[in-house]
């Protein structure tokens, strides 16, 4: 089913408030000048066409003006505004993976990433906005007019150096500035590297030939006003005047605005010490943001030393040739496309551009190695958002160890390393994308190859594709067997039992997960895979009915999560011991640990752990009393499978507690009133979702007891073994729950 949404609201009408829509649109960091005639003249156009294209010469500004006119129009839109930035993904295949991730849309299934943004977009009124996708530009074209075709109430705003040239779309060229309007920029941004500058007479005649010889380019003036923090105006001028003798020499046929824009640029550099123009040139290999860590391994050497290139950095901030950003991984660093370009080339010239580009690989390649073993501690949250921060830097590395023979087996390597991205942070698709792209390669490295193979077979499994699963899994296993390597085979089987777990058949489950348990323990492996196997094995004792020994298990799951600071896998402990609080009849201990796993989810962008917390959570309310809030939480689920997969695996088994609570759902509310709650959940995004539900509770929430509110007690008195590295606690273990 689609969701359905209401008629915007008008947002001239004083009475209607509409709640904030969701969007990534970034902060203006600096004043925005001028441009008032091109922001009204967009608005027209954007009240016209579905599709409007902003056009023009790089560092025209076409990024801040679309920018500006969708944050002026951001409360037309229903469901926000959503800018996708694309200069920094490289190939086409990767195209609709980056809007996937601009949308902030977690999709675990197997589908195409298209079929899921069409299933996204398709009653949404949203406005996306598309920046820098000439070097994609028919890959672009192709999936702006699918998504526009088949959702109706979608607007695009795209900037570009060309039109996507496709049906309905209105261009509209961005000329460069006004003479009035470049002035009033050079001299916004000279303050900010001369606070209270304001030009004398001599130096305003000054300003306004050097916005003239620079022919109105918004970047282009905002690098020479860089320059006021050493030079006076009329210098800027008279070394201007030198460099555009030098450097006008471009290729022929070169819009002449392109050729005045490298000229700009070209002065600038001319204008760095050597140091700032090697650094500048090293700095290319980075895709998107970079940190000073990289920056000073990937760029330093005996002619940059690396405890001197924070200063060289420094520099080139001052000078506006790299950018600091802030966000959740910390400070760092991004240059702006068009500079970036300029040191491209000024770094293949000087030949060195092969070696950069393999520095740059081999540091992210340590660094998601790294990641894969702290991701088994308490810094869990913070390896999330370095390796989201650093994923274009990650797919370059990857795209440049596919492109000699002799190194695929490195991309595997990195490929199966972020396992615990792909599967942990709901990146599920993009990771099948990479999982399968690089086993396309044969490599002489077994272990690369098998680690690729297990970690494909997980995320089938996840993605609800058995068939995938299997061959991935028999073919690692068969492989692993062949060589020896005993870690493999136990990943192969550890996701062998977790494929049958899915597929209900939970005798099989438990006896290939205790294997994989003993074989971890044979290796000495211990990280978050053998603890979700052990927690699997919980589900699958469960579900046959033991839930004391699923509790036992689980409570030396959290013990061991407890120790090491992990949250991930605790969820999933937590979602097993709340099904097993429920069966005892303890509903709101459950709401409690249900509460944990929401929010541990949240923090992951774990949409799998969110969505069967939800389910179960429903029939936790329904048990509680509030049958019209457990349909609203009902609806809400629903709402989510289609992003994650096949609803409930498809399984009996964990469709149970669902089938258990629209029975006494309906039965309480009638059919009606009950589809009526669906629905409204159904409406909700994942995060109203989530706040919904962390915000809850039913008016028997209090009552926690042997039978509190009619949940059914299931038993079992039949003991297990201890899991894979677990240590004695001299507790039984299900006192807790």
């Amino acid at each position: 089913m689609r969701r359905l949404h209401d008629p915007c609201p008008n947002p001239d009408d004083p009475d209607a408030r509409p709640a904030p829509a969701p969007g990534n649109l970034p902060a203006e960091l600096n004043p925005f000048v001028g441009r008032e005639d091109e922001l009204a003249g967009l608005g027209e156009l954007l009240e016209e066409s579905r599709l409007v294209t902003v056009a023009g010469v790089a560092g025209v500004g076409k990024t801040r003006c679309v920018i500006r006119v969708a944050a002026l129009r951001e409360k037309r839109y229903c469901d926000g505004v959503l800018l996708a930035e694309l200069s920094a993904v490289r190939h086409p295949d990767l195209l609709e993976h980056a809007l996937i991730d601009a949308l902030g849309l977690t999709d675990h299934t197997s589908r195409p990433p298209r079929a899921a943004l069409v299933e996204h977009l398709s009653e949404r009124r949203t406005l996306l906005v598309i920046d820098g996708f000439e070097h994609l530009v028919d890959a672009c074209a192709d999936l702006v007019t699918e998504l526009l075709r088949r959702a109706p109430r979608l607007q695009v705003l795209a900037a570009g150096r060309c039109p996507l040239r496709v049906d309905g779309e209105r261009t509209f060229p961005l000329a460069p500035m006004s003479d009035r309007d470049a002035v009033e920029l050079f001299t916004e941004r000279a303050r900010g590297v001369r606070p209270g500058w304001e030009p004398s007479a001599d130096e305003r005649t000054a300003v306004l030939e050097l916005c003239r010889r620079l022919d109105g380019i918004p970047l282009a003036l905002e690098l020479a006003a860089g320059r006021l923090r050493a030079l006076s105006v009329e210098q800027v001028l008279l070394r201007l005047d030198d460099r555009f003798r030098l450097l006008t020499g471009g290729r022929r046929g070169a819009p002449p605005r392109h050729q005045t824009l490298r000229t700009a640029i070209g002065w600038s550099h001319e204008l760095c010490t050597p140091e700032q123009r090697l650094l500048w040139a090293r700095l290319s290999v980075f895709a998107g943001q970079f940190d000073l860590e990289a920056a000073e391994y990937i760029c330093g050497g005996p002619d940059l030393p690396a405890d001197s290139v924070l200063d060289v950095l420094d520099e080139l901030l001052a000078q506006s040739v790299v950018e600091r950003e802030d966000g959740p991984a910390g400070a760092r660093y991004r240059m702006l496309e068009t500079v970036g370009e300029y040191g491209a080339r000024w770094l293949a010239a000087a030949g060195d551009a092969p070696r950069l580009r393999r520095r740059h690989r081999d540091w992210f390649l340590g660094l998601a190695t790294w990641c894969e073993l702290d991701w088994f501690s308490p810094r869990q949250a913070e390896v999330a958002a370095r390796i989201d921060s650093e994923l274009p830097n990650l797919r370059r590395a990857m795209e440049c160890s596919m492109e000699s023979p002799a190194e695929v087996h490195l991309a595997q390597h990195l490929a199966g390393t972020l396992w615990f991205y792909w599967a942990g942070c709901g990146r599920l698709s993009e990771g099948r994308h990479w999982l399968d792209h690089v086993l396309e390669e044969p490599a002489p490295h077994d272990a690369a190859r098998l680690k690729v193979l297990w970690v494909l077979g997980y995320v089938a499994v996840l993605q609800g594709d058995a068939v995938g699963a299997i061959s991935a899994l028999q073919e690692c296993r068969e492989e692993a067997e062949r060589t020896g390597d005993a870690t493999a085979l136990a990943y192969a089987v550890h996701r062998t039992g977790c494929l049958a777990i899915v597929t209900d058949d939970m005798p099989r489950a438990e006896v290939l997960l205790r294997d994989a348990l003993d074989r971890y323990r044979e290796v000495g492996e211990m990280n978050s895979n053998v603890l979700m196997a052990q927690v699997e094995l919980a589900m699958a004792v469960a579900f046959l009915g033991d839930l004391d020994a699923a509790a036992a298990i689980c409570e030396e799951v959290r013990e061991i999560c407890e120790d090491h600071g992990e949250r991930w896998a605790l969820a999933y402990a937590l979602y097993v011991l709340a099904y097993a609080a429920l069966r005892r009849g303890r509903p709101a201990r459950a709401r409690q640990m249900l509460g944990e796993c929401l929010t541990i989810g949240r923090t992951f962008n774990d949409l799998l752990g969110t969505v069967l917390s939800l389910e179960l959570l429903a029939l936790v309310t329904a048990v509680e009393g509030d049958a019209g809030e457990a349909a609203v939480l009902q609806g809400a689920a629903e709402g989510i499978w289609p992003s994650v997969g096949l609803q409930l695996f498809g399984s009996a088994f964990y469709g149970r507690p669902r089938a258990e609570c629209e029975e006494q759902a309906r039965r309480e509310l009638g059919n009606a009133a009950y589809e009526e709650g669906r629905r409204a959940g159904r409406r909700l995004d994942p995060g109203a979702a989530v706040d919904r539900a962390l915000a809850g509770g039913g008016p028997a929430a209090a009552m926690d007891g042997p039978g509190a509110g009619g949940a059914p007690t299931v038993g079992g008195s039949g003991g297990t073994r201890r899991p894979a590295a677990s240590r004695m606690t001299g507790r039984g273990g299900p006192e807790r729950w």
